[in-house]
């Protein structure tokens, strides 16, 4: 069993800032990596797999520093979202030639093994390119496998695979966290990171935003206030009978026309308008949300 530590790591490119001051720390079991694109996931991932050097901080795998140590690589492995595959081999010889530079006793039964374990014998004789995006998804699975390591990494893995791939990869991930192998995947699905892993780190703009299991963070996104922007035919009347309700945060009349609307509880502003209106004879004609964006969730966790 292993622990994967990043104590105030940070990384920056010029006066880009792609991760700030995070700590953080894996034990064994599944951990979700969640927050939307460019919040910097790819970025931690490669620091803690050692293919980039801290800007500041340290990434440690059972308190040996992974940036400048390439026998980390005999406990980890890493699925990049990017294709780093060779096209030109078949899924055979690609997987067969991570096993011979591991340099293990049996690089071909390992091979086979890891081929195996993603369902991907049948095709293991095709060359990359005939691949699917879930084909290459999983071979590239079994090349991270093949040394059997005790940390898996693993950034987006569930990208253009069918429900069946996906499916079948979420029940091996509870299997090798059932195991004793500490899995950090990264997501910006929140249903897949619920599927998946009870621990969450979430990420947002280089910067570490929450962390815990993931039901109190679920609870954090969902109880967020919720704005909303309402046209009806009464909007000054509208406003007065929203303020009234507790679940009304804030009701402000746009320059423009509407009203902007801040709601604490979904459910039952979602109950309470169309029955306010009705009511009072007001009839809306547009109500829409502003902020459904997965980027405007995890902005509110910053903020917290």
């Amino acid at each position: 069993m292993s622990t994967l530590v990043l104590d105030r790591v940070s990384r920056w490119y010029g006066d880009v800032v792609a991760v700030n001051d995070v700590t953080m720390r894996f034990e064994p079991g599944v951990t979700g990596l969640l927050g939307p694109n460019g919040a910097g996931k790819s970025t931690l991932l490669s620091l803690m797999a050692g293919f980039l050097q801290p800007s500041a901080g340290e990434v440690a795998l059972d308190g040996q520093s992974v940036w400048g140590h390439p026998e980390v690589y005999r406990t980890l492995g890493l699925v990049p979202e990017r294709e780093a595959v060779y096209e030109q081999l078949t899924g055979w010889d690609f997987v067969l030639a991570n096993a011979q530079l591991h340099k293990l006793p049996n690089p071909r039964a390992a091979a086979q093994h890891a081929l195996d374990i993603v369902e991907m014998t049948p095709a293991q004789g095709r060359t990359i390119k005939t691949y699917s995006k879930g084909m290459r998804q999983r071979v590239k699975m079994a090349s991270a496998l093949v040394h059997e390591p005790a940390v898996l990494l693993l950034d987006e893995p569930f990208n253009g695979m069918d429900p069946r791939q996906r499916l079948h990869l979420m029940e091996l991930l509870h299997t090798f966290g059932a195991d004793g192998r500490t899995v950090i995947f990264s997501s910006h699905i929140l249903e897949e990171v619920e599927q998946v892993a009870r621990q969450v780190e979430v990420i947002v703009a280089g910067r570490h935003a929450a962390s815990g299991d993931f039901g109190a963070i679920r609870r954090l996104m969902v109880d967020r206030p919720n704005r909303y922007v309402l046209h009806t035919s009464d909007d000054r009347a509208m406003a007065a009978l929203l303020m009234r309700d507790e679940a009304i945060r804030a009701v402000s009349l746009r320059p423009d026309g509407g009203l902007d609307v801040e709601a604490t509880d979904f459910g039952r502003f979602a109950q309470h308008l169309p029955r306010v209106a009705r009511e009072a004879g007001i009839r809306l004609r547009d109500v829409s949300p502003t902020d459904e964006s997965l980027e405007s969730v995890f902005a509110y966790l910053v903020a917290s």
